[in-house]
């Protein structure tokens, strides 16, 4: 499974979309209604899930899924 499908699996278990309806654009409070617990919680699970450390600095620049997918793979690309 890529990066992208394993990120959007993540993301629609905490929101009404399906993986598909996922677009880079969407916000996660404005647009899928991340409550702010909602959002710790997925970035924890995020962390497991790609084995990465998110800094707390750089966790306030996220405000939609390419941010946030551009996140994951820079990190990565640090591992």
């Amino acid at each position: 499974m890529t990066i992208e499908k394993a990120f959007k699996q993540l993301v629609s278990q905490y929101c009404k979309f399906s993986p598909a309806e996922l677009t880079g654009e969407k916000r996660f409070r404005e647009d899928l209604d991340f409550s702010s617990l909602d959002f710790m919680s997925f970035l924890g699970e995020l962390e497991d899930e790609f084995d990465v450390e998110l800094e707390q600095d750089k966790i306030i620049q996220i405000h939609t899924i390419d941010e946030a997918l551009s996140m994951i793979r820079k990190l990565q690309e640090v591992c």
